[in-house]
């Protein structure tokens, strides 16, 4: 995600992150300074959606306002070597389940039996 909290807060003419924290206090929501500074310094690794809530409301704007998604970083985090994920369909050649792969059957523990759909 591309964050972009200085460009919303810059549109609203908040230049400094000590003034958006006032704010963000003026509206209910006490931030330590250390949080401010990673929200305003870059992209925070986590947000509380009450926290972002408050965020979109002194600042006037939607959570879409101030986040941009970016499709290619989480291409580039797919695992490159696919080779080993395709032999055997998928599971590596390991089927030691004795169901070719296919995931083992449930049964039920408790009550009385049930059967099992046919496939």
């Amino acid at each position: 995600m591309q964050w972009s909290l200085r460009l919303r807060a810059a549109e609203r003419g908040i230049w400094k992150s000590a003034q958006l924290r006032r704010m963000l206090s003026d509206a209910g929501l006490e931030i330590s300074a250390g949080k401010m500074s990673s929200w305003w310094a870059g992209t925070p690794p986590t947000m509380r959606l009450e926290e972002l809530d408050v965020l979109c409301f002194v600042l006037e704007c939607t959570p879409n306002d101030l986040m941009t998604p970016e499709p290619d970083k989480v291409a580039a985090r797919r695992p490159r070597n696919t080779d080993a994920a395709n032999d055997n369909g998928g599971n590596g050649g390991d089927e030691s389940n004795g169901n070719g792969g296919a995931p083992p059957a449930v049964t039920p523990r408790l009550g009385k039996p049930r059967s099992t759909p046919p496939l």
